[in-house]
Order: C-alpha cells, then sequence, then structure tokens
C-alpha cells in the first residue's frame, strides 16, 4: 500500500489528481464550520447526545456539519436521493428518461441536468423539514427569529452549500482520484472518527467508576469485533465469481477462451448510501409537523417507523439495503448488454446458448450473488444498532456499521483506481 503511494507520488500527473481531491476535501471540511446566519448551533447539543436517528444519520454523513449547522450541513443527501428517484424513473416509468438512458454520454448528461434540479428542489425542501422540526424538538432555540423569511433565507443558504458540495464531488470525478460524492462522504466519516473515540471514551471508560476493568474489556472485545468485520468486509468485496466465457474460432482467428468476473457484492457500497439517504426524506417531511404534531399519536408512529434508533426502523433500513443491493446490482452489471455484447463478439459460455439463454443464466448467477451480498450489507448495517441499543452505546456507534461498509468500500476502489491508473501509465511508458 505504501510502496503504491509512492510511486504514486512520483507520477505528475496521479499526483496532481490526488492533491487536486485533497484540496477539495479540505474546502469541504472548512465549510462544514461555517454556522449559517441566524442559527444558534449549541441548542443542537442536546440532540446530539440524544438518540435522534434524522440527527446521527444527516451528521455523521456530513462529518459533523449539521451539529455546527454549517452551509454543508445537508451534504450530498439531497443529490443521493435525486439520483435514486432519476434512476427509478428511467426503468420504463418516464419514456423520455428511457430514451435519455439508451442515448450514451449525450443522453447521461441530460439525465444529470435533471438530476440537478431535483436536487435544488429536494434540497430546499429538506432544509426547511430539518430547520422547522429541530427546532421543535430543541424547544425553539436553533433559530434565533424563527420568522418565515428567515426559514427562507436559511433554506437558500443550505440549497446553495449543497449545490456547491455536489459541484465539488463532480470535479473530483473529473479532475481528481475516485467518485467524488463517495470520496466526501468518506472524509466526513473519517473526519469524525476522533471525536467519536472521544465520546467513547467520556460514556464509556472516563465514567465506569468502579466498573472500569469490565469498561476495558469490553472495548478491547468491541476493537476486536471491529477488526473481524472490516476482515469480513474486505474478503467480500473482493469476492468473485469467474463465469467461463469461450471465444468461437471464427472470431478470433483461434480458440480462446477468458472469464467474466461477477462481484459477489457488485453494488458496492451504493445500497448503502442510498438506504441512509431514502430514509431521512420521511423524517425531512415529519419536520415540517413537528411542532404542531409532536404530541398526536400518527405522528409518534411514523416517527418511530423511521428512526434508526428503534427495531422497526431499523428493519426498515436494512430491509431497503437489501433492496437497493438487487437493485443497483442489475444497473452494474446488465445482463442483456452482457449476453448482446458475447454474441456479437462470438462469444459463449460453455453449456449456454448464446442470445436469452445467456442472459437468463446471468441474471439468476447475478441474482444468487446479490442475494449473499444483500445479506451481508444487511448484517454489518444491522448489528452495531442492535449491540448499540443492547449495551447504551453513543448513537454515533449505531451507524458505525454503515461508516464502516462506506470507508472501507470506498477505500478498496480507490486503491483499485489507484493501481489501474499506475498499470495504465506503465503501459503508455511501454508503448512509447
Amino acid at each position: 500500500m505504501f510502496t503504491l503511494l509512492k510511486d504514486a507520488f512520483q507520477a505528475k500527473d496521479i499526483r496532481k489528481k490526488i492533491l487536486f481531491t485533497l484540496g477539495i476535501l479540505v474546502i469541504f471540511r472548512i465549510g462544514t464550520h461555517l454556522t449559517v446566519p441566524g442559527v444558534d448551533a449549541s441548542a443542537l447539543k442536546g440532540l446530539a447526545d440524544s438518540s435522534n436517528g434524522l440527527f446521527s444519520l444527516l451528521n455523521t454523513f456530513g462529518g459533523g456539519a449539521l451539529s455546527s449547522y454549517s452551509i454543508f450541513a445537508l451534504g450530498v443527501s439531497p443529490y443521493i436521493t435525486a439520483s435514486i428517484v432519476i434512476q427509478l424513473l428511467q426503468m420504463d416509468i418516464i419514456p423520455k428518461f428511457v430514451e435519455w438512458a439508451k442515448q450514451g454520454e449525450v443522453g447521461r448528461r441530460k439525465l444529470n441536468q435533471v438530476t440537478r434540479y431535483v436536487t435544488i428542489g429536494l434540497a430546499f425542501v429538506q432544509a426547511i423539514g430539518i430547520s422547522f422540526g429541530f427546532n421543535a424538538l430543541t424547544g425553539t432555540g436553533l433559530i434565533k427569529d424563527p420568522s418565515v423569511s428567515t426559514y427562507l433565507s436559511i433554506a437558500l443558504i443550505l440549497t446553495a452549500g449543497t449545490m456547491l458540495v455536489m459541484w465539488m464531488g463532480e470535479q473530483i470525478t473529473v479532475k481528481g482520484f475516485g467518485n467524488g460524492t463517495s470520496m466526501i462522504i468518506f472524509s466526513g466519516i473519517i473526519a469524525k472518527i476522533p471525536s467519536d473515540v472521544v465520546t467513547y471514551y467520556n460514556t464509556q471508560i472516563r465514567n465506569a467508576g468502579d466498573e472500569l476493568t469490565v469498561a476495558i474489556l469490553f472495548t478491547v472485545a468491541l476493537l476486536i469485533a471491529i477488526a473481524a468485520v472490516v476482515i469480513i468486509v474486505i474478503y467480500i468485496e473482493n469476492a468473485k465469481r469467474k463465469i467461463p466465457i469461450q471465444y468461437s474460432k471464427r472470431a478470433t482467428g483461434s480458440n480462446q477462451s477468458s472469464f467474466l468476473p461477477l462481484k459477489v457484492n457488485s453494488a458496492g457500497v451504493i445500497p448503502v448510501i442510498f438506504a441512509s439517504s431514502f430514509i431521512t426524506t420521511p423524517q425531512t417531511l415529519l419536520g415540517f409537523l413537528t411542532q404542531s404534531n409532536i404530541d398526536a399519536s400518527w405522528f409518534n408512529v411514523l416517527n418511530t417507523v423511521f428512526n434508526l434508533e428503534e427495531p422497526i426502523g431499523a428493519a426498515l433500513y436494512t430491509l431497503l439495503i437489501v433492496l437497493f443491493t438487487y437493485f443497483y446490482a442489475f444497473i452494474q452489471v446488465n445482463p442483456e448488454k452482457v449476453a448482446e455484447n458475447l454474441q456479437k463478439q462470438g462469444g459463449y459460455i460453455p453449456s449456454v446458448r448464446p442470445g436469452k439463454p445467456t442472459q437468463n443464466f446471468i441474471s439468476r448467477t447475478l441474482t444468487n450473488l446479490s442475494t449473499v451480498g444483500a445479506i451481508y450489507l444487511g448484517v454489518i448495517a444491522l448489528l452495531p444498532i442492535i449491540a448499540s441499543n443492547l449495551w447504551d452505546l453513543p448513537s454515533s456507534l449505531a451507524l458505525g456499521g454503515t461508516s464502516l461498509l462506506i470507508v472501507v468500500g470506498v477505500a478498496l476502489d480507490s486503491v483499485r483506481q489507484l493501481e489501474g491508473q499506475m498499470i495504465k501509465r506503465s503501459y503508455q511508458g511501454f508503448i512509447q
């Protein structure tokens, strides 16, 4: 790993990409400490210490930006939700989107433009929702002057912040290193680790008293469990099934064979990010109704259903992860296109007829692999939530599984991309 980084920094073009990415992430981290005007961020301390699913989730993915109610408080959450909506609408729901999806690069640019417009709308609604909701939960202490103009100005600032974060993510993807959106979430989670460690120390060890030995043993067991989960995540993320592909002599001049690698978890960490962002939408809408319905039974039921700290909310969260795993796996690996490309190239899977039978075979294989991947993602995300409720751990640790999946997944993808760029550079040097 260190040798790879050393070689990468010695290559000027790759070094520029890495430094550009780090520069953007530094700007993002600075922005997370710029509090929105007209807001008393200290009023949120009670929510940070309590078990509030929406606050913990948004704060974790924003790297603590919500705890200071900064201009980047919403992070990339609205953009991810908008991406989900647009991808769902491409599935024969809106014919125009289906047509654009088949137009290659031109269609992709059109869909990206629509995604940006949807992001603006969602960010504005979400900004007003969390401002209303958190102001009510903090006893009207968050917003200094709770007037319509104040809420609108705060919503505009938070929406502009989200669009700026989205733009920075796109710049990282185009000019930097790695997937921009994932890198921003990754940096936010990493930045919050020191404060989470301090919180854990203060709540579990410092105040343990006579049970200090038990607390230390529990901490050691927790560290071992985290290490074991990291190993499992790395193993599953790298696990794949190689489907043999045979090419006819007529197509290549000689009989050749290769493999079609299908990962056990083809969707990567995207289902976790999608599920996390998707579950915040109902909570945001409930934020509009907090002040006038906080004692209503239906409001409390819905608030419980969409709260990750509650059993039913955790179960819904896990179900969303499972569903998005299947959904995104078939987006990443389109069986129809794979079968069509194999047929055009004169390739076939031994004992499977080309065309529709090949498509069905790949679909069945992908479904079986995604079942394992979905169970793995769901269990890793759910176990820390259960552990947090059983042993009264800090709320940030309840999202530890989600954070761990994202951190390890993004790190592995980044290493693969770095290795790919180094290999590509070596080939170019050899050709020259």
